[in-house]
C-alpha cells in the first residue's frame, strides 16, 4: 500500500469536499468558493444560450447582419452590486452579473435585453446622452426581452390585469432613465419615455412581434 498517495488522495478529496460544502473554510475562503461557483454557472448558462436560445441566436445573426458581430467573449460573466442583472457596454460587450440569477430563464430575458441595446445602438447610431434616445432602447429592450411577462411581474409583486406588459414597460424605462447620469430628475426621464413612447413600443425590431 502506498501510504503517501493515499494521504495525498484523501487531502484532495478533502479539500473538494470543503469546496463543496464550506466546512472547514475561512469566511474568505467561502466568499471566493461561492463567487468561483457563480461563475461557473454562469459561464455555462451563457456557453448554452449563445449555442441554443432561439431569440438569443436570432439576437445574434441579426447583429452580425447589421455590421455588429457579437463574439462569446464580449459576454462577460462577472460580480456586480446587487441593483443590476446586467449591462450593456458601447464599445461591444455584455456584462451578466453572476449570481443575480434565478433560473437561465432570467438569464436569457437579461441578455435579450442588452442585446436589443447592441442592436439599436449599431442600426440606429444611439447617443446614450441624449435621455430621448435612451429612453426609446429602453422601451424596446424592457418591451422585446421578457422582462415584462407576467409571472415576472407578479414576482416583484405588481399584479395587474389590465395592460399589465404596457405598465411594466414604462416602468422600468424610466427607472432606467432617470440613472442616466445625463438625467436631471425623475420628471425628465418621465418625460423623455411619453415623447417617444407611441412610436418605440410598437418598434419590435428584429423582431416580427413581441414574444
Amino acid at each position: 500500500m502506498n501510504t503517501n498517495e493515499d494521504d495525498r488522495s484523501f487531502q484532495r478529496w478533502l479539500k473538494k469536499a470543503a469546496r463543496i460544502t464550506g466546512l472547514g473554510l475561512s469566511t474568505e475562503e467561502r466568499q471566493r468558493n461561492l463567487e468561483e461557483q457563480k461563475h461557473a454557472r454562469c459561464e455555462q448558462w451563457k456557453a448554452e444560450l449563445l449555442s441554443y436560445s432561439p431569440k438569443v441566436v436570432f439576437m445574434l445573426k441579426h447583429l452580425r447582419l447589421s455590421g455588429c458581430a457579437v463574439p462569446p467573449s464580449n459576454v462577460i460573466c462577472a460580480p456586480c452590486d446587487l441593483t443590476r442583472s446586467g449591462g450593456f457596454h458601447p464599445a461591444g460587450a455584455i456584462v451578466l452579473c453572476q449570481g443575480h440569477f434565478g433560473s437561465k430563464k432570467h438569464m436569457e430575458d437579461t441578455l435579450i435585453h442588452e442585446l436589443v441595446h447592441m442592436y439599436d445602438h449599431c442600426k440606429f447610431n444611439v447617443d446614450w446622452q441624449n435621455l430621448r434616445h435612451h429612453a426609446c432602447s429602453e422601451i424596446r429592450a424592457n418591451s422585446l426581452s421578457g422582462d415584462c411577462r407576467y409571472m415576472r411581474e407578479v414576482g416583484r409583486g405588481y399584479v395587474s390585469f389590465s395592460k399589465q406588459h404596457q405598465a411594466c414597460v414604462r416602468r422600468r424605462a424610466i427607472l432606467s432613465v432617470r440613472a442616466n447620469p445625463a438625467c436631471p430628475d425623475a420628471a425628465s426621464a418621465e418625460r423623455a419615455v411619453n415623447e417617444v413612447w407611441e412610436s418605440c413600443f410598437s418598434d419590435t425590431r428584429p423582431f416580427d412581434e413581441i414574444y
